[in-house]
């Protein structure tokens, strides 16, 4: 693996609790937060395992684990499964369109409630405006607050990077009552229809854990490339 040129000092991070795997403890390698990062470093990063949450710029590193594999799909060779053809059939009334990453009451709102129904109790419960923009925007970052509503009604929000070699899916929120219409799932293809669009070969999915639900579904878009041993290569699910 070549050098990233201009690169920031690397920190390590005290042990914690996984946040995805149950009695394991976990360790976050991550860049200096004073370093000043451009686009193109990010996506360097981005393209050596890490992912941006906030202003951080980390990648696991555990003691003894490997289990958290950075993901990303290739978007022209991608083709939608049986499954995923009905999800995009089913919220085809959907419209999307794009917002700058700014606070919005009605984001937020959704935000909330997605949190209550879908991650009691975890990192974000009960989120005020600050720690909801620190989550999801950066300085370092291209992002935009995606909207997908249905008629004058918003039933999700995707915050999407932009970055030089693709997009990068940051996180996605729904309204949790139309579970029935697979958002996160739609979310996921209209991101790769969308980095068709714009000529971009890849969407970066973050890390998927074979072991954790909450991660194992990443697995279903194929084909999927995992970064392991210092290069990107097809991913064995199996």
């Amino acid at each position: 693996m070549t050098a990233i040129k201009g690169a920031p000092h690397l920190f390590l991070s005290t042990t914690h609790a996984c946040s995805y795997l149950p009695n394991q403890t976990a360790s976050t390698l991550f860049i200096d937060p004073r370093f000043p990062v451009t686009l193109d470093l990010l996506g360097d990063f981005n393209r050596r395992g890490f992912r941006r949450s906030g202003e951080l710029i980390y990648r696991p590193h555990c003691e003894g684990c490997q289990a958290c594999i950075p993901v990303r799909i290739p978007v022209e060779a991608f083709v939608p499964n049986r499954a995923q053809r009905r999800t995009q059939r089913r919220n085809e009334d959907i419209v999307v369109s794009a917002h700058p990453a700014l606070f919005n009451s009605e984001h937020f709102a959704l935000f909330v409630r997605y949190q209550d129904a879908r991650h009691a109790g975890g990192a974000m419960a009960d989120p005020d405006p600050s720690s909801y923009l620190r989550f999801l925007v950066s300085r370092h970052s291209a992002t935009t607050f995606h909207e997908l509503r249905i008629g004058a009604m918003l039933a999700g929000v995707a915050v999407v990077d932009a970055l030089p070699d693709g997009l990068s899916a940051v996180y996605t929120f729904y309204d949790p009552s139309l579970t029935q219409r697979g958002l996160g799932t739609y979310a996921i293809l209209w991101q790769i229809g969308e980095a068709r669009r714009r000529g971009l070969p890849f969407l970066y999915l973050g890390y998927w854990i074979k072991e954790s639900e909450k991660m194992a579904y990443k697995a279903r878009f194929q084909p999927l490339e995992a970064y392991r041993n210092g290069r990107w290569s097809p991913l064995d699910a199996g």
